[in-house]
């Protein structure tokens, strides 16, 4: 029973997140530096983007539904392909919440960087991002006195 339930299973097949729609991305607001990008791209986007990169073992269920759980999970929290349609408050928000987290070394997550070894993020790395999120709180602030 056990068998056929692993196999039927593998007709099940989770949506993939790859909209190439990206209006609201971050960068048509904010300037998003290449290096910054390149850690965005590596370390941040495959769950907080619109554009998912799925390994060929999200092919075999219940692993791809797993990983698109965690997929939309992470897009609720922090998309940043949708940033620019977020608030000043909330833009705020959340990259108080980046800051904090990579501070802490809670993103990207242990499960993520069990598997992707590149995600795992240098100490510049870290630095980098968090300086370049606290760069974009100071051009938020202004509009945040306006709301």
């Amino acid at each position: 029973m056990l068998l056929i339930a692993i196999v039927l299973v593998q007709f099940v097949r989770p949506e993939r997140n790859d909209s190439g729609v990206r209006p609201s991305d971050i960068a048509s607001i904010y300037p998003v530096p290449a290096d910054v990008n390149v850690i965005l791209e590596k370390a941040c986007n495959d769950c907080h983007s619109n554009k998912t990169r799925y390994p060929w073992y999200t092919n075999i269920q219940p692993v791809g539904l797993w990983m698109q759980h965690h997929v939309n999970e992470g897009k609720r929290e922090l998309n940043f392909n949708e940033f620019a349609s977020y608030s000043a408050k909330r833009q705020m928000h959340k990259l108080d919440k980046v800051i904090g987290m990579v501070e802490k070394n809670e993103m990207p997550l242990p499960s993520y960087t069990w598997i992707h070894k590149d995600a795992i993020l240098t100490d510049a790395e870290k630095n980098t991002l968090i300086y370049w999120a606290k760069g974009l709180q100071q051009q938020i602030k202004p509009a945040l006195l306006q709301q």
